[in-house]
């Protein structure tokens, strides 16, 4: 299939608003989605709509040539195509609450390089909830299969050339305060329970096959 490219559009839920419910209640969900996500793809596309070369590229080529782009376009582009690249990744890796864990070679992996679920789980909350200011926590995989923790700050992404991200937290105050104001530890603890690792897993096999 070929990449997504100008004019982006923005993607739909792959859930109704209500479906992660009590976590992320709907108006948080309708707020995040509707308004937050959809003006980076706007705004993608207006910094992009005077450039046609630039229009064939995937947003991931947009975000791994971001030194190579017209110095005028890099900043929209970095900002607004990673606000479109980490929000479709963080609402496709969630699901409702229905008790999945992880399984498979994602499973084992955790426990290879982390110890434990526990473990991980520690330090990737840790992560989430220490990033100062707006930004993200990451789970990704390098080219041999070892997975790590990442942050990044605002809507900038890890090197995408060298990690295959496998899921991610959003630590911006826009994707829990209208139901947690301060607390974005207690968000961060009940999003555990909202991570898709079907598809997780799916993402850590694609990476071993590339």
């Amino acid at each position: 299939m070929k990449a997504e490219t100008y004019p982006f559009v923005a993607r739909p839920l792959p859930y109704e608003y209500d479906a992660l419910s009590p976590v992320l209640d709907e108006e948080t969900l309708t707020f995040h989605h509707d308004k937050h996500y959809k003006t980076y793809v706007d705004n993608l596309n207006n910094a992009l709509s005077d450039y046609p070369q630039l229009q064939q590229m995937s947003l991931k080529e947009l975000l791994t040539s971001i030194d190579k782009l017209p110095q005028a376009v890099q900043t929209p582009v970095r900002n607004n195509g990673g606000g479109v690249y980490n929000h479709e990744l963080y609402f496709d890796s969630m699901k409702g609450m229905d008790g999945q864990e992880a399984f498979g070679t994602l499973a084992e992996a955790i426990d290879r390089d982390f110890g434990s679920y526990k473990n991980w789980k520690e330090q990737m909350k840790q992560a989430a909830i220490s990033k100062f200011g707006s930004g993200w926590a990451w789970l990704v995989s390098d080219a041999d299969g070892k997975l790590s923790i990442v942050q990044t700050a605002n809507q900038d992404v890890p090197d995408l050339t060298a990690f295959s991200p496998i899921f991610l937290v959003d630590v911006w105050e826009h994707a829990y305060y209208l139901q947690y104001q301060n607390r974005r530890a207690d968000y961060v603890e009940g999003w555990f329970d909202l991570i898709n690792w079907r598809k997780a897993q799916k993402r850590y096999e694609d990476r071993q096959k590339q």
